[in-house]
């Protein structure tokens, strides 16, 4: 017998390790998204891997990446300056500490300074 492609509808499986591959949907995880005042946040100002240049970094978010998007440009407009999200984690250029407490606390978020 001759090996013959077979139509989708009768391709079986014999053995799958992780989910189906054709169900992205299935591998998404829901991300809570919490209101600002249950969020914790840390604002800390850092260097490293940055060659010496400083960046104000804000973790602890727990909310989707497009309300975060939104957040950030907020506060690249009310800092005057640029950034970048990556992975729940807000990056904004220079020393901003106290501009970025101040809004985020005006915005109803729990924030602390994190380091020295």
């Amino acid at each position: 017998m001759k090996n013959r492609p077979m139509p989708s509808s009768k391709k079986r499986i014999a053995y799958q390790e992780f989910g189906y591959p054709d169900r992205s949907e299935t591998l998404e995880r829901g991300v809570p998204e919490l209101p600002p005042n249950q969020q914790n946040l840390r604002v800390q100002a850092s260097r490293k891997g940055r060659k010496g240049k400083t960046v104000t970094v804000v973790t602890g978010f727990q909310c989707k990446p497009e309300t975060l998007a939104k957040l950030l440009k907020q506060l690249k407009t009310q800092c005057g300056t640029g950034g970048t999200a990556k992975e729940n984690v807000l990056e904004l250029q220079g020393d901003r500490r106290q501009q970025v407490i101040e809004i985020l606390a005006k915005l109803g978020y729990k924030v602390k300074v994190s380091g020295g």
